[in-house]
This record gives C-alpha cells, sequence and structure tokens, in this order.
C-alpha cells in the first residue's frame, strides 16, 4: 500500500500523509489511489499540508467557543476550568491538558486507536492489532454519530480544545496525530491505568497472528509478579466516626506517575468536579463535586471470558461448532502501517472472530481462544462522565446501572452522611456449573452469559455499622470488617480476589480508631506498616537459628544484621537501615522462589510470598541474607545503609520515558512497594547506570474529603502538575509528595481568585 508514495518527493509524501492523518476516522488507510489524488489535491491548491490542517471556518468558531471559557491557574498550577456550559468546560479542559503535558494526550490516543506502530515502529504491530480487534475507528465512528445530543456536544468539545490547542501553538509538533476527531473518547472510555484489552497478552496475539503457535493456557492478570503491583486505596468513612460527624472520603490511586493530573472543571449547567483526570479523557475519573466523591480501585471481578472454540476447516474455509452445527469463522482483514527507518510500511493480517468476540489465541491444533468482554463503548463513557454530575447516593446508583464499568469496584461517600463501597459493575451473568476462572467451552449454549446482574446484586455495602470501607484491590469480603459482605452469597465469578498485604494492614488501621479527621484520614493513609514482613521477618530468624544451630559457618556481618532486623519494628522510615535489608533480601527470596512455582498455579501477593517461604530452605534464606550484605556494601560501601538513601523521587525531563541520574539532586522517600504492604505506595527500581532507586509507579493523585455543607479537601500530585521542567509546576510538589504533605484544595471560586496565579482564556 506504499507504493503508491515511493515515487513522491518528500514534500508529497509529508503532504499526503497529512491528509491522512486528518482523516483519523478510516478504519483501515486509504487506497493508494485516494491518496494519491488527496496529494494532488493539495499541490494544485499550493499550500503546505500542515496550513490544511484546520479551516478559517474551524478556527472562528474555536475562537468563538474559547470565548465562553475562563482558566484560572492557582499557585500549584492547578487549572480550574469554567465554562457557560459542559461542552465550553470540556473545551477548556483539554486545552489546559494539552497545557500541561501534550505528549501524553497524544500517546494515550495514538495507542487506543491503535497507531502505535507508527511512531515506535514493528515491535508495537501487536499492541496495534489488540486495539483494532476489539474496537475500531469505523464503529468507533458509528457509534458517535448514533449518539444522544448531549453526548456528541461533549465529544465536539473534546476534538475542538485540542485542535484549538493545536492551532494556537504551532511550535508543538505531533509525533503523529495533527487533527483529534470526536469519535477518539470512545476508543478511550475508561479512565483505569491500562483498560480492559490490556490484560489480553501480547505475546499470545504474536503467536497466533505472527506465527500460529498454540499457547498455554494463561488467566489475564492485572498484577503480575515481575513487576511493581498497580492498584489504588479508596478509605470512606461515616458520620458517626468522624469528628465533624460529616462522611470523609481518601482518594488514592496507584498509577504510573504523572499517568493523572489534577483539575477542577466547572460549568454553569452544574458541573463541579474535581480531582484526577486521565490525560486526553473529558470527565474527572476520581474524585468528587460538592455533593459527593468516587475512588475506583481495579478489580479482578471477573467481568470477561475466554472460550475455546471447536475449529473445523473445510473447502479453505474455518468454521466453529455450537451446539450440534457449525458456524462459519468471521473472516476479516486488519492493515497496520508501521515505520522501519525512514519507510512507511504496511502489514495486513488476516483476524478471525466468533460470535463471543475476536480470536487471540490457540490452546491446541483445533482450538482457538476468544475473549468476550464488555462491548458499550458509549454507556462506558457516558457513565464515566455522567457521575461526575451525580448528586447524592441515589443519583450515583442510577448512573452505576448504565454498567459501563467493566474493571473497576468503587469506594463512596455523600454530603448526606452515606458511605457506600461496589465489587465492579458490568458483570455477566453465568452458569455457576462451570469454572469461569479457566477457558469454557465455546461450542456448549450453557456457557453463554444471561445477560447482566443488576447493580443490586452485586457485591456491596452501604452504611455499614463498623463505620468505614476500605478497599486496596483486595476480597470485598474484608472492606468493613466485621460488616463485611458475606462470601457465600454470591457466585464465586464475582469476587474472586484475594487478601492482599495493603487490605490486612488497612483493616487494621481503620478498625482501631474511633474518630477520624482530614489529619488523622491523612496519617491512615500513610501508615507505615509493611505486613508482608509480619510473614517474611520470623521465617529468616527461624532460619538463622536453624543454620547456626547446626554448626554451619555465619559470617559476623550475617549475625549483626539478624539482630538489627530482630529489632525493627516493621515500620518504614527514611532512616531505617533494617528496612533497606529486608527488602533487598525479600526480593532476592522471591526471584528464587519464582521458577519454582508450578506452571498452572494462581498466586496472589500473600499466597506467593508464603510460597517462597515455605519453598526455600534455611540455608538459602541465610545465603540469601549474606548476599545481600555483599550487593549493599558493593553499591553502597556499607550494608548499613538508611532507605532514604536508597529509595528516591527525581524527575529530570518530563519526557514519558524519565531519566534518572545517582549525580543530580534527589529526594529522600520512606514510603515503598505496595508489595509489602505499604498503604502509600512507592514502586522503585534502579535504571541504567544507577545504584540508587527511583519512583516511577505508586501514589500519584492523593486527596482526603470531608463532605460538610462546605467541602473541605487536602491532595498532593506526585512532583507536580506540568511536564515542562522550565515550569515552576515541574516539581514544586515534591517535597509535599516525598514527606506526605498535602496542600489545600482550592474548590471554591472565591479561594481560587485568592490563589490564582494565572486567568485566561484558551488561545489568550
Amino acid at each position: 500500500m506504499q507504493a503508491p508514495l515511493l515515487f513522491l518527493g518528500n514534500f508529497q509524501q509529508r503532504a499526503a500523509f497529512a491528509v491522512e492523518l486528518a482523516q483519523n476516522g478510516a478504519s483501515h488507510y486509504l487506497s493508494g489511489m485516494i491518496r494519491l489524488l488527496s496529494t494532488l489535491l493539495l499541490l494544485l491548491a499550493g499550500l503546505p499540508a500542515w496550513a490544511q490542517a484546520f479551516t478559517p471556518a474551524e478556527i472562528a468558531q474555536w475562537q468563538q467557543q474559547a470565548k465562553q471559557v475562563t482558566i484560572v491557574r492557582d499557585q500549584w498550577g492547578v487549572p480550574h476550568i469554567y465554562g457557560k456550559t459542559d461542552a465550553d468546560a470540556v473545551f477548556g479542559l483539554l486545552y489546559a491538558q494539552c497545557e500541561d503535558d501534550f505528549a501524553r494526550v497524544e500517546e494515550n490516543y495514538i495507542t487506543n486507536i491503535g497507531r502505535l506502530a507508527e511512531v515506535e515502529g514493528e515491535a508495537a504491530l501487536y499492541s496495534d492489532l489488540r486495539a483494532r480487534l476489539f474496537l475500531d475507528s469505523t464503529q468507533a465512528i458509528s457509534i458517535y454519530q448514533k449518539s444522544p445530543v448531549w453526548m456528541k456536544q461533549l465529544l465536539d468539545a473534546f476534538a475542538a480544545g485540542t485542535n484549538y490547542y493545536l492551532h494556537t501553538h504551532p511550535t508543538v509538533k505531533p509525533r503523529l496525530l495533527t487533527r483529534y476527531q470526536p469519535w477518539m473518547p470512545l476508543v478511550f472510555s475508561e479512565g483505569s491505568i491500562g483498560g480492559n484489552i490490556s490484560v489480553v497478552p501480547l505475546e499470545r496475539l504474536k503467536a497466533f497472528y505472527g506465527q500460529r503457535k498454540s499457547t498455554s493456557w494463561q488467566r489475564p492478570d492485572f498484577e503480575k509478579q515481575d513487576r511493581e503491583p498497580v492498584g489504588s486505596n479508596g478509605f470512606a468513612i461515616a458520620p458517626a466516626k468522624s469528628a465533624s460527624g460529616h462522611a470523609l472520603l481518601l482518594i488514592n490511586p496507584h498509577t504510573s506517575f504523572y499517568f493523572r493530573p489534577e483539575v477542577q472543571v466547572v460549568s454553569e449547567q452544574g458541573l463541579n468536579a474535581y480531582g484526577a483526570v486521565t490525560w486526553g479523557q473529558f470527565f474527572v475519573y476520581q474524585g468528587f463535586n460538592q455533593h459527593c466523591g468516587w475512588m475506583h480501585t481495579s478489580s479482578n471481578a471477573d467481568s470477561m471470558d475466554e472460550y475455546l472454540e471447536r475449529i473445523e476447516q473445510k473447502d479453505g474455509k474455518f468454521y466453529y461448532r455450537y451446539g450440534k452445527k457449525l458456524r462459519p469463522v468471521q473472516v476479516q482483514p486488519i492493515t497496520l502501517a508501521y515505520t522501519q527507518g525512514n519507510q512507511r510500511l504496511t502489514k495486513t493480517f488476516t483476524t478471525y472472530r466468533t460470535h463471543h468476540g475476536p480470536v487471540v489465541g490457540q490452546q491446541a491444533d483445533n482450538q482457538w481462544v476468544t475473549i468476550r468482554m464488555m462491548d458499550t463503548p458509549l454507556e462506558a463513557l457516558e457513565q464515566s462522565y455522567l457521575r461526575t454530575k451525580a448528586t447524592d447516593y441515589a443519583s450515583f446508583k442510577k448512573v452505576m446501572k448504565l454498567n459501563g464499568n467493566a474493571s473497576n469496584n468503587t469506594v463512596f461517600a455523600d454530603s448526606k452522611g452515606n458511605i457506600a463501597y461496589w465489587h465492579g459493575n458490568f458483570m455477566p451473568k453465568r452458569n455457576t456449573g462451570f469454572n469461569w476462572s479457566r477457558p469454557v467451552d465455546g461450542s456448549n449454549p450453557k456457557t453463554e452469559w444471561r445477560g447482566l446482574h443488576q447493580v443490586d446484586e452485586l457485591v456491596q455495602v452501604l452504611n455499614p455499622a463498623s463505620g468505614w470501607i476500605q478497599n486496596c484491590n483486595s476480597t470485598p469480603f474484608t472492606v468493613s470488617g466485621p460488616s463485611s459482605p458475606a462470601r457465600d452469597k454470591y457466585p464465586t465469578y464475582m469476587a474472586p480476589d484475594a487478601e492482599n498485604y495493603r487490605g490486612i494492614n488497612a483493616v487494621r488501621v481503620l478498625g482501631r480508631r474511633k474518630t477520624f479527621t482530614l489529619d488523622t484520614l491523612i496519617a491512615a493513609a500513610n501508615d507505615p506498616h509493611l505486613a508482608a514482613f509480619e510473614d517474611l521477618i520470623p521465617s529468616l530468624l527461624t532460619a538463622y537459628q536453624t543454620t547456626a544451630g547446626a554448626g554451619n559457618p555465619v559470617s559476623p556481618a550475617v549475625t549483626e544484621a539478624i539482630n538489627e532486623l530482630r529489632g525493627w519494628n516493621k515500620s518504614y522510615s527514611k532512616t531505617s537501615v533494617a528496612q533497606t535489608v529486608a527488602i533487598y533480601w525479600a526480593e532476592r527470596m522471591l526471584r528464587l522462589a519464582r521458577p519454582r512455582v508450578p506452571a498452572d498455579a494462581q498466586m496472589d501477593n500473600i499466597s506467593f510470598t508464603v510460597f517462597a517461604i515455605q519453598q526455600t530452605t534455611p540455608q538459602e534464606k541465610v545465603t540469601a541474607l549474606a548476599e545481600t550484605l555483599d550487593e549493599l556494601t558493593r553499591d553502597f560501601g556499607t550494608w548499613k545503609t538508611p532507605w532514604g538513601d536508597v529509595n528516591r523521587f527525581q524527575r529530570l525531563t518530563g519526557n514519558i520515558k524519565e531519566v534518572y541520574d545517582d549525580q543530580k539532586p534527589s529526594l529522600p522517600v520512606a514510603f515503598t512497594s505496595s508489595s509489602w504492604g505499604s498503604l502509600a505506595a512507592y514502586g522503585a527500581r534502579t535504571y541504567p547506570g544507577t545504584k540508587k532507586r527511583y519512583g516511577n509507579v505508586g501514589n500519584s493523585f492523593v486527596a482526603v474529603v470531608e463532605f460538610g455543607p462546605r467541602i473541605k479537601a487536602r491532595s498532593v500530585l506526585s512532583g507536580g502538575q506540568s511536564s515542562h521542567p522550565n515550569s515552576p509546576h515541574f516539581t514544586d510538589q515534591a517535597a509535599l509528595y516525598t514527606e506526605t504533605r498535602f496542600k489545600d484544595v482550592l474548590f471554591y471560586p472565591e479561594d481560587v481568585q485568592k490563589h490564582a496565579e494565572k486567568t485566561y482564556r484558551p488561545g489568550e
């Protein structure tokens, strides 16, 4: 398909490419002849490609809409966007996001519309293929055209605000997308960190569509053992346990740093949402308004299923068995573009699907794997937006009836004193005679979904007697201590989530305090206890006693380290040497145990830790400690290195792929990986050329809110609001963040004005 471009000069290639980008609404790329014709039309017009991106009529319309928007930046650079209508507010919100980090806005859409390989090369083809298998632009355009008027207005405003930013910032050169289309948010309708399709392994797609190899079954997993767990913490406190008599809410997403900025978006149509927004989306994902607040935590509630399809081939065509009949496999070519050096090439995949969904792998010679998941992007987007305008528990629950949230739990609080929790939202009804944690027989009609569970049927709590709610990506059956839901009342597929060390610590922290204020809720969210070491350290102490008691030689350093660990309170601290030793040793232990896990075993955070303890010998534990001390001495000159000297915060460039340097300034951080039960999560690791560890995932936007007659809230953002190193808001919150101190949220216009740093309209 690249042939018609090859004989054109560089200018003509750029022109054709610009036209193609401007037409981002095509499911696949335009044919070579149409692209050539578009190029010739540009040449005849005598205009450069960039100048053709936006018409005078469009620009005039955007300028008029910009007059309906005011952006106020407070002293932290947080944008407070005020619009006459919701659409005006959305216009301003996207403009402000692009000001702060256009690169991340663009990156999210390049990824979600399936065009990543055009900027990152052939290696990204299977990411693009995955995106196109589940929803392509042709479908998204059709959904947009059928959307209700109010949603169309918001989608149009999304595109207008982003395009107006590009028009008014001609020095900003996009990597790929020079025009944003109203349909784009429909392929990026949830604010969760990866969305539903991210659980489909790219290696499985590559094995099937690239090499046609069968792969062993592997359940999609949100938290893999070989990477820092991502997720979130949400706490809600009822008026009975609040010193003020008002409900309190903790909003604590754990994401990659700078994944969500902090915003307030307000309109004269009743919108007034404050919180964290995912780059490029037009709704506050985790936050609050003047009436209520919502916090989402990643869920293992089973909202999608894998089917084994029995495939037969006849006369060169594929069929799959369903009941007693054979049905034809749907075949669709998908052509993807990718870069290779200075060339732009294409690759066409022949893809397959059944009525269950797209084929994503092969289990055996005659068994293909399909995935069925939520396929209602309009409802998902409607729910994501409308919940930001909820006024109380009843209206929030009504919005949840759209069943458009497939990957998250929700912790909720409102100004009427209600606190609530729902485990998942989009939940198919299934025959409980099947094991839905594994692929089911696609040929058996009994494995079909039987509609969706109603919201009232989900695992949930409302105003529990305990007076508190917590979820840390863990089981809902400890969500409110003794007031938690009973496991035996729900089908297994509804809540297969296990407990984790954060959940254990959250129950302990919330259960022991009689009353909370905003300050003590912040303290609870930052409780330093590392529950995993309640299991790990005793096993090491016992191993040391066994090894030394058997007469095996033990170095003085090991004995000294054992005494250090024996006296440790198992809580994080910047000055703790024991924490450094314990974490380095535990990581070594888990690496040692990982190859010993049975191939089909499904292990959560706690069960894998227990497995590692049980499957390593006393001598291996003590040897791992000796090796840990050698490693620390080699890297830092002494194993007696405080944790704050190792665990650092640094932001140097603002690039999506940040770089780190031991020779440049950084800040010590006490809190640590959520794997150990740290409620305040900080996933850090070494990078090329570094010995110290630098955080890149964990606590990002954190807020506490009190829902009285007047909202009181505090928040902190990792680093700062802006991605630009020359901005005063690049790292102005770093000291607060690393010390777990919070700033006051400016929610009301009069408070915003008192602390306004800059007031302007888009384009000024």
